[in-house]
């Protein structure tokens, strides 16, 4: 699954809370969710330690192209 969030301006702690949740559930299910973003939910996100479990990009062809892999 691929989100596009490079338009949010804002994520707080229930949207981050959402994106924990969804990346469990599909791991669970062998699968992942690739997340496109911008320099500001980068930050939110770094801020609170979740980079390692969130598989963040740049652009949504990078995004794409990280689904296909492995």
């Amino acid at each position: 699954m691929v989100l596009d969030l490079s338009t949010i301006d804002f994520i707080d702690s229930s949207g981050l809370g959402a994106l924990v949740q969804v990346t469990k559930l599909s791991q669970n299910k062998q699968g992942s969710v690739q997340i496109v973003t911008n320099p500001r939910v980068t930050q939110t996100v770094k801020l609170v330690r979740l980079e390692k479990f969130l598989h963040l990009h740049n652009s949504l062809a990078e995004a794409i192209a990280a689904t296909t892999e492995g």
